[in-house]
């Protein structure tokens, strides 16, 4: 069922595609847990939560954030690849749901049931895998492949609420698997849209001249020299032939990011924003791989310019994006747009730059994670109304 259907539009427009929910819950969650985070560092509470309160930030923003930002995206990305009709009405209500229980039941789990909020919160992200298969097959779609992220994915989220209860010999291999899926859809649907966006825009604006380079063999060895590094990462997270693949894959993302020509495009923030993005995920492997090799370089560095930044950014560029392009509206960045991707960079700029500034670390902490959760709070304000109100002029 379509918007444009009739049946669709008997359907609430909140309930029509659930990137509109599922892109607003997200980033008022990212709000939350942030601040929520921020408020345990400084003593202020403590969480109801039977993880440990780092435990629960980095599951929060990887399995909360992040799986409602990946369901949102492919809410909205299937119908296009495959053609099927976009899912609407009380599905949508239900998924939702879903997520935002899940969410309430891990914070609460300590007065709840860790095995309930398990249960709920692997169950969101099988339901997705569910969907994202019947579709993709239904159609005899090319993106197959994505399938076993999703269902890795869930899996992962399964192992990192076991490390939580006590289950798993490494407490954080459930964390680590679920930050490397997430880092590999990065670079497979960055080096899928970025490459073919910028493309479009440049012969759009004439400028045909030396074009992006399209996904070729370098690609795929580039991609299964990740896929080595990142499996290497999770099972043997200090071993130094680890570190070496990650500094190789840093150094070849950075190459594949020159071959993009994403310095012609800074007349359109929509476009160069998602060169920035994915800058972070060569920086990122590079100061993951060099913490491995010499302890000076902190490793909480390497994991917000991977997590702050490279998923942080790519999220937010990739809803915008998307929010503008399903809800009629121009793919134009207006100053909030331009303000939003500012401050999330900014953000994750100074969070990984912190342990190594001359000035007091929490001040640093705090500052970064200001001006971080104020992107998202901008983008609830500014594209809240967008998803949730047609445009002007537009027919009911």
């Amino acid at each position: 069922m379509t918007e444009a259907s009739s049946a669709g539009t008997r359907t609430p427009l909140w309930l029509q595609g659930g990137f509109r929910l599922l892109f607003l819950g997200g980033a008022a969650w990212a709000l939350i847990v942030v601040t929520l985070w921020v408020g345990v560092l400084d003593g202020f509470w403590t969480l109801p939560t039977a993880m440990a309160p780092l435990a629960w930030h980095q599951h929060e923003m990887l399995f909360g954030y992040l799986g409602a930002v990946i369901a949102g995206f492919l809410s909205a990305a299937i119908p296009n690849w495959t053609g099927r009709p976009i899912a609407t009405g009380w599905p949508v209500a239900a998924f939702v749901g879903l997520w935002a229980m899940a969410r309430i039941a891990v914070l609460f789990s300590a007065s709840i049931s860790p095995v309930l909020a398990a249960v709920l919160d692997v169950g969101f992200l099988l339901m997705l895998f569910g969907y994202a298969a019947r579709q993709i097959f239904a159609a005899g779609n090319r993106n197959k492949p994505i399938l076993i992220v999703l269902l890795l994915f869930a899996v992962a989220c399964g192992l990192d609420h076991a490390a939580a209860m006590g289950l798993t010999g490494d407490p954080a291999i459930g964390m680590r698997a679920g930050f490397a899926l997430v880092l590999f859809l990065i670079a497979i649907i960055g080096g899928r849209i970025i490459p073919a966006f910028t493309r479009n825009w440049l012969v759009k604006k004439g400028d045909a001249q030396a074009l992006p380079i399209l996904a070729n063999r370098f690609d795929h060895a580039l991609l299964a020299i990740t896929a080595m590094a990142l499996a290497g990462w999770v099972f043997a997270s200090t071993a130094h032939p680890v570190a070496s693949l990650l500094l190789v894959a840093g150094l070849l993302h950075a190459v594949r990011l020159t071959r993009w020509a994403g310095l012609r495009t800074t007349a359109d923030p929509l476009v160069f924003v998602l060169h920035v993005s994915y800058a972070w995920l060569p920086a990122g492997l590079l100061l993951l791989g060099a913490a491995i090799l010499w302890p000076i370089v902190p490793a909480s560095s390497a994991m917000h310019a991977l997590g702050a930044g490279a998923m942080a950014s790519m999220t937010l560029a990739v809803m915008t994006r998307a929010t503008r392009g399903h809800t009629g509206h121009p793919l134009e960045a207006d100053g909030a747009t331009v303000a939003i991707y500012a401050l999330v960079n900014l953000g994750a700029l100074l969070r990984v730059a912190a342990p190594l500034l001359s000035f007091d670390y929490m001040l640093s902490i705090h500052l970064a994670g200001g001006l971080w959760a104020s992107a998202f709070l901008l983008f609830i304000l500014v594209y809240g109304r967008m998803a949730l109100r047609r445009p002007a002029g537009a027919h009911a």
